[in-house]
């Protein structure tokens, strides 16, 4: 382990709240250090509003203890590189080491391993204890015991109330190594290990197919090295780097660790994805986390990072939200609206689970935003198959349509108004005209008929009427933006909601109504609001190069990190959720869409840098775009890309660098292209008739 590695973050002690602990994920699995239950990726238990991630007993929250030692030398250690975390006990004569990890291509597997080794030339015996509070019972699940299988106890249960009646109970099938009260190490040993294996999965046959693949790895001593493998491969693929103060370079580290914990495995075809919520798999039990329930944290802050990074998991968010799509249209029948109505909180079915029903009713604009993620993806990809065959185009239509319905025309003003809606700004309800909300619908409505053109579909006029006609409330006077119709400047604002507008909406305005924007709300944004919004003020004042505004506003961010493991918290007092992945994605889109000036568009991926002069460089490696990926490395005074991976696609033209001069350079895979620092866009070369 490299000693001040920004990637390790160690520590002598644990923190005093258990939240704060770091969590091991995958896709599929989760939990935290040293706690007693799991989670499942789309197992919840309770009906509507009571809908929960269900707890399911953990085997892996196992203490190592060292017997007749009052105060050993402890230390703790969060390695991102390698996706583990471990626990060293140091004692006179030998030191005990506990691994604990969630496997990242073995998805069904989470394991921990235990390893003595002596220091001196001692022959006695070394016995260490292993506490447990596992006992195979849950509070959501009706656990029955079955047969050991191949040396691993065993449980198995469903879920004891369905989300919507009549409803699916999921099944959980959990094979464990039974964990004995003590290890020794012989007389005769220098070095002993033992690993341990938990396999979770919905079926029988794919918990013991699970757990026979790691008792084999564990018999070819490959069991931690293949997961080590897997994580470190996408590390490289998805990796972002800057040399620049420390804490940035940490909390850069901790991000990409926990939300690319969340996603799938590359190549896990018939792998179901069931979204990512704002506490990730580790976090929302009952009462807790937002009960594990999918969010726009998900589409909105989570998915344009994972998009750029790593398009095959960005694809599998959009096909959660295609399998929830007959839930998002009852919600919309039973409003009374047509089309597609995304719930506030979603899980299993797509139906409102949100507890309260104000925020089900009326914060509409995610029905928009899981729409925006849909448009990124396609302008980033060009996947037509998704929309042509596997079902996205249905949901686009059925987003226009619940538009189209939810809207009503004012004959006074001649426009489209929707009303009595809660923007994201929380602190108001029951608003009328919404600038997000009517931004984010005229977005969904453009993106419609676009793609009913691309595949040759006919275009409803009512769709882009709208769009043109739907009142997205401005003072002309003063020039900026109102929340809502009767927003007077000054009011106390929850979060980041106008000024949202600028990026992710890219709503067209000038230069100076971005600027007021910024400056209206700024000063009027709850300093104890959630962690997220300060990245989007950041990226505005880098939008218009006001680099240390910028920095003041993503400085706020830091109060959201905890120590010693990055853990983020939702507000800055600690409350709210916590190992806040929405907070960390909007830090990571400071980054990544801030600093780089990345902007996705139909006709191309604009970059634009400005960054800190106490950063030197920035790099980021596995860039996607239109199935190619680009390496970047940026300084202050230049620009260096390159093409490491040509689309697949035979017919695709080579990628160019345009810049805003006009200047134009071919991107080659394998050929470095430099050029000063300027604006510009990459696209496809314009294709030479012969």
């Amino acid at each position: 382990m490299a000693e001040g590695d920004p990637a390790v973050f160690t520590a002598r002690a644990l923190p005093a709240d258990p939240r704060l602990l770091p969590t091991v994920t995958n896709a599929y699995l989760g939990t935290r250090a040293f706690r007693d239950i799991l989670h499942v990726g789309g197992v919840y238990s309770g009906a509507a509003g009571d809908t929960h991630r269900a707890d399911v007993p953990s085997p892996l929250g196992v203490r190592v203890a060292v017997p007749g030692t009052d105060s050993p030398a402890e230390s703790f250690a969060l390695n991102t590189r390698t996706g583990t975390f471990s626990h060293t006990i140091q004692c006179p004569g030998y030191v005990a080491t506990q691994q604990l990890y969630a496997h990242h291509s073995l998805v069904h597997l989470m394991a921990f391993s235990v390893t003595i080794r002596r220091l001196d030339r001692s022959t006695q015996p070394v016995t260490i204890q292993l506490q447990t509070p596992f006992v195979p019972q849950s509070q959501d699940l009706d656990l029955l015991p079955g047969p050991d299988f191949q040396g691993a106890h065993y449980v198995h249960g469903r879920t004891l109330v369905p989300e919507v009646e009549g409803g699916p109970r999921p099944t959980v099938h959990m094979l464990w190594t039974p964990v004995p009260p003590s290890l020794t190490l012989g007389g005769e040993e220098q070095e002993r290990s033992w690993e341990f294996l938990t396999a979770v999965a919905e079926g029988e046959e794919e918990a013991k197919r699970s757990y026979g693949e790691g008792l084999s790895l564990m018999a070819a001593g490959a069991l931690l090295r293949s997961h080590t493998r897997a994580w470190a491969a996408l590390r490289r693929r998805c990796s972002v780097e800057l040399d620049g103060p420390l804490a940035l370079q940490q909390a850069l580290h901790g991000c990409l660790y926990y939300l690319l914990s969340a996603l799938p495995p590359r190549g896990s075809p018939g792998f179901l994805f069931h979204g990512i919520s704002p506490g990730g798999l580790s976090n929302g039990t009952r009462g807790e986390d937002y009960w594990g329930h999918i969010f726009w944290d998900q589409d909105t802050w989570m998915f344009p990072n994972i998009l750029l990074l790593y398009p095959e998991a960005a694809r599998a968010i959009l096909e959660y939200r295609i399998r929830t799509l007959a839930g998002a249209v009852r919600n919309a029948r039973e409003q009374g609206y047509e089309g597609a109505k995304f719930p506030w909180e979603s899980a299993a079915t797509g139906r409102e689970v949100c507890p309260e029903e104000i925020y089900g009713a009326q914060e509409i604009h995610v029905t928009g935003d899981v729409l925006v993620a849909f448009e990124q993806y396609y302008c980033t990809t060009q996947d037509q198959k998704l929309f042509r065959e596997d079902g996205g185009w249905e949901l686009v239509e059925a987003v226009a349509q619940y538009w189209c319905s939810r809207m009503v025309w004012s004959k006074e003003e001649q426009l489209y108004h929707i009303r009595g809606v809660m923007p994201p700004d929380e602190y108001h309800h029951q608003v009328d005209n919404s600038a997000y909300t009517n931004a984010v619908a005229r977005r969904s409505l453009n993106f419609a008929a676009e793609v009913a053109r691309d595949l040759l579909l006919p275009v409803p006029e009512e769709w882009e009427d709208r769009a043109r006609k739907i009142k997205v409330p401005f003072d002309a006077e003063r020039k900026y933006h109102p929340e809502y119709d009767g927003y007077s400047p000054g009011e106390p604002v929850k979060q980041a909601d106008v000024v949202l507008l600028g990026f992710p909406l890219m709503h067209p305005m000038s230069a100076e109504v971005r600027r007021n924007d910024l400056e209206m709300y700024e000063p009027v944004t709850d300093p104890a609001g959630p962690a997220m919004t300060w990245s989007m003020f950041a990226v505005g004042w880098l939008e218009l190069k006001e680099v240390q505004r910028a920095q003041s506003q993503l400085h706020k961010c830091f109060s959201n990190i905890t120590e010693p493991f990055k853990v983020w918290v939702e507000n800055s007092d600690g409350s709210g959720a916590v190992n806040f992945l929405t907070g960390m994605g909007g830090f990571l889109q400071a980054i990544l869409f801030g600093y780089t000036g990345f902007r996705i568009s139909r006709s191309g991926l604009r970059f634009d840098p400005a960054f800190p002069h106490d950063i030197t460089e920035l790099k980021l490696s596995g860039i996607s775009y239109l199935g190619n990926k680009l390496d970047f490395a940026i300084t202050a005074a230049e620009i260096c890309m390159e093409v490491t991976e040509t689309s697949q696609d035979p017919l695709a033209s080579p990628l160019e660098a345009v810049l805003e001069s006009g200047h134009r350079f071919p991107l080659r895979e394998g050929q470095s292209v430099s050029f000063p620092m300027a604006p510009g866009w990459i696209q496809r070369s314009p294709t030479r008739t012969p």
